[in-house]
Formats: C-alpha cells, structure tokens, sequence
C-alpha cells in the first residue's frame, strides 16, 4: 500500500512537472500575442483618462469616446511616423551617396582642432590609437555596403511593427471598450473566495498606473519641448525628429537621459563638421549641453516628484533602489517596468498581507 502511495505521488508530480513544462512552451509560442495584450493593456491605462472626460465632461457615449480617442491615437501614431519617413529616407540617401575620403578629412580636422583646444598631446593620441586600431575599426564600421541590406531589414522590420500596432489598438479599443474586460480575463484564473479582494486590487492598480504613465507622457512633453527650442536655436538640422528621440530615451531611468544626451552631443558635432571647432562646435555644444542640464534640472525636481508622488505614491530613495536591482537582475527592459511592476506588487501585498510590518511601512501612503 505504501509503495503504491508513493508511486501515485511521483506519478502525480510528473505529471504537474510535465503539464508546467507544456503551458510555459505553450506561452513560449504565444509569447507575441502576450506581448500585444500586455501593451494593449497600458495603452488602455493611458487612454482611459481621455475616455473618461469625453464620456463625463462632453456626455460622449461609451462607445463614441472610446473610437474618438482611438482615432486620436492612431492620428498622433501617423504624425510621428509622419516625421520620421523623410528624415531616414533623406539620411539613407545622404549615406548612399557619402564620400568616404570627405568624411575622414573632417573627421581628422576636427580631431586635431579638439586635442589643440584641449591642449592633449597629438602624438600620445596617435599612439592609442595606433595600439587599438580604433581607425581601421572605425572606417570599417562606416562600410555603407550594408545599406541596401538594411534597408530591406527596415521594410521587413516596419510590416511586423504595422500587424503588431493593428494588433494592439484593436485589443486597447476593447480594452477601453470594456474597462473589466481585462480583469474579468484574470478574475477567470482565481479562486472564487479571493474573487473581491483581487478584484479590488486591480481596480487599484489601473488608477495608479493610469496616472503614472499619463505622467510619463507629460514627462518626455516637456523634455521634447525643451530640447526642440534648444536645437532650433542653435540651429541643428531636424530638431524636432533629434529631440523627440533623446525624450523618448528618458523612458529608461538613469540611463536614458544620458543616452539621450550623447546622442544629441555627437549630432550636434557632426552637423557642424567642416566648421571651427573653438567659435562654432564648441558654443553650439555648450548651449545644448545647457539645453541638457536645464531639461533634467525639471525632469528630476518637477515631473519625476510630481509623477511618483501623486501616481504611484512612493519615496524616490524607494524608486531608486527598485530601478537599480531591477536593472542588475533583468537590464534595460527591467529598468522600464521596474516603477509599474513595483507598484502593482505593492498593492497586492496591502491587501493580503496588510498585517505584516514591513508591508505595512511600504504601503502606508496607497
């Protein structure tokens, strides 16, 4: 009897074992579809607000608000592709056309203006980079023979963004539609005795994260505005595409920003090439670096306080340490999901375990 017992325990067990290990390949496989639903998801978060006003302010019908606010999504989504096609398509041009020789004398010229200024010595220089061959690697790197393969990659590329986005507005349409729809889809998945308890805390977290990334939002707005009037006073070819880009990094905490900053330094350079590095590079780069400091003085004092203070309602110390070990344990994509994901947590815990000490110091001001 005992050996039967326990030939029915190791059965069952590799039975669950075997039955994990399908729904993870299942998941695996599907692993896009849960991408578009889960994007969908905060599309939604960040539609809803909209959705609320036409519906509470102007009286729209359910339905009528949630097709405006999708067809204002979809006309924002053109104007931002709207305003990338000609820029990549005249760089791929201007790429096509380079004069490799050209581009190697300014290069050079603007080497030897920036280690005169500096006061560096040209011949310490030209031993490193003799010694690491950084040159020869870099003019290998600048080979255009992989445009035309890149710009297949790119049309490839852009088809699967088109079913992708087509996808997500059409699951955020009924997400908006129906504003239980997805948590009725997770309630399915629940015991029936714990049905209200997590059914508030959804409720919970879609407030929450409806209003931290709609504070996201106006976050990169105001660093784009900044930016764009920088660049344009100083006078850089397609600003408004170079700053919409170096806000949108600002979406990885820490990080992003000084992506975002180096990218538009070397831009700013580069569009200058040709130029005296100490009367024009130099200013332009100064200004823009104010541009930076100037951007992130409002990012971090005004809309990261605002954004965590009254959204997700946690200490900026707390924040910190989230994004950090969320970065060290899952990199960048960590980092993005690090501030929603910690929220979320932080209200199912209050409401199962509100009895715990520490949970109830972290999750005193939800």
């Amino acid at each position: 009897m005992r050996a039967k017992t326990i030939a029915n325990g190791v059965l069952r067990a590799v039975f669950i074992l075997a039955a994990i290990v399908l729904v993870a390949y299942f998941l695996y496989l599907i692993r896009s579809v849960i991408a578009y639903v889960l994007i969908a998801a905060v599309v939604a978060l960040m539609g809803r607000p909209a959705v609320l006003f036409f519906r509470q302010r102007l009286k729209f019908p359910n339905t009528l608000a949630v097709v405006v606010v999708v067809l204002l999504m979809i006309g924002l989504l053109a104007g931002i592709i709207a305003l990338f096609i000609p820029v990549i398509t005249e760089q791929g041009r201007n790429l096509s056309l380079l004069d490799m020789e050209e581009l190697q004398k300014d290069l050079n010229s603007l080497y030897l203006e920036i280690t005169e200024y500096f006061g560096a010595s040209p011949a310490s220089i030209d031993a490193l980079i003799e010694k690491t061959d950084l040159e020869k690697n870099v003019l290998e790197g600048l080979d255009i023979g992989f445009i035309p393969d890149m710009l297949n990659s790119i049309v490839g590329l852009l088809s699967n963004l088109s079913v992708g986005l087509f996808s997500v507005l059409f699951i955020a349409f009924f997400f908006l539609k129906d504003s239980r729809l997805f948590q009725n889809s997770l309630i399915a998945l629940v015991p029936d005795d714990k049905e209200g308890r997590v059914l508030q805390s959804l409720e919970k977290i879609k407030g929450l994260l409806s209003r931290y990334f709609v504070g996201l939002l106006g976050q990169i707005f105001v660093l784009f505005v900044i930016y764009t009037v920088v660049l344009l006073l100083v006078g850089i070819e397609d600003a408004v595409v170079i700053a919409f880009l170096c806000a949108l990094f600002n979406i990885i905490p820490y990080v992003g920003p000084i992506i975002g900053g180096v990218i538009m330094i070397i831009l700013t350079m580069t569009s200058n090439l040709g130029s005296d590095f100490s009367s024009v590079i130099l200013p332009d780069v100064g200004w823009v670096f104010l541009g930076l400091t100037i951007g992130q003085l409002v990012d971090n004092f005004f809309s990261q306080p605002v954004i965590f203070s009254n959204s997700v309602r946690s200490h900026p110390l707390e924040i910190f340490l989230v994004i950090i070990i969320a970065g060290l344990l899952f990199g960048v994509m960590g980092m993005i999901v690090a501030v929603p994901g910690y929220t979320a947590i932080k209200v199912i815990l209050k409401e199962f375990l509100a009895e715990n000490k520490v949970v109830r110091s972290l999750t005193k001001n939800l």
